[in-house]
């Protein structure tokens, strides 16, 4: 691996500063988009619980003991839990207004990754073509050494770049859609709570 960073020229540092920003986004994500980290089944079900019985002070309590994107909106609702409910509903849905961004962290940036690190794996196609042109130029055919050097980084750079992008960019679409997923989940179980607690 060494020796082909060493071979790949300089186009292979960005490269790697991309595959490091991918992998650390990419770990990142599969720990904080855990559904039980962002939806906890337990705590909803005992919050449920506490606002069919109208226990509003408990049910608080527990928001507030254990927060998460969900617990953190129900805790909007539930704090203005004396207003209409077209009120309370617009609380809920300013509420994840603020926490989407917090489902969504950092997928701009894997995007990003997926879409630049096959370029850069192209831009250092044509550099190393380059160096075999100018190899070519100056000594013909007479110094496959350097014929191979040239050869060598623009074939690695672009199985490098493309290394680092195609993981990124499946990545990507896969965290996506489970963002998605996440909010219109999040979405039901508001609407499911709010219904419960205005006794609907």
């Amino acid at each position: 691996m060494i020796e082909w960073f060493q071979k790949g020229g300089p186009i292979m540092w960005p490269i790697l500063i991309c595959s490091i920003t991918a992998l650390s986004i990419i770990l990142e994500r599969l720990y904080n988009l855990r559904e039980h980290r962002i939806i906890p089944s337990a705590m909803l079900n005992r919050i449920e619980t506490l606002l069919r019985e109208r226990k509003i002070p408990e049910a608080t309590t527990i928001c507030k003991k254990y927060p998460s994107s969900m617990t953190r909106i129900l805790l909007a609702a539930i704090l203005n839990h004396d207003l209409e409910k077209y009120e309370i509903k617009e609380i809920i849905e300013d509420a994840g207004r603020h926490e989407v961004p917090a489902i969504e962290r950092y997928l701009v940036w894997l995007g990003i990754v997926a879409s630049i690190a096959p370029m850069l794996g192209l831009l250092g196609t044509v550099t190393g073509i380059l160096r075999v042109f100018q190899v070519l130029a100056f000594s013909g055919s007479g110094n496959p050494q350097a014929l191979a050097g040239g050869i060598s980084e623009a074939l690695i750079t672009t199985i490098v770049g493309l290394g680092v992008g195609i993981p990124a960019l499946a990545f990507y679409h896969f965290f996506s859609s489970k963002a998605d997923g996440l909010v219109i989940e999040m979405e039901k179980t508001s609407l499911k709570m709010l219904n419960i607690l205005k006794r609907e």
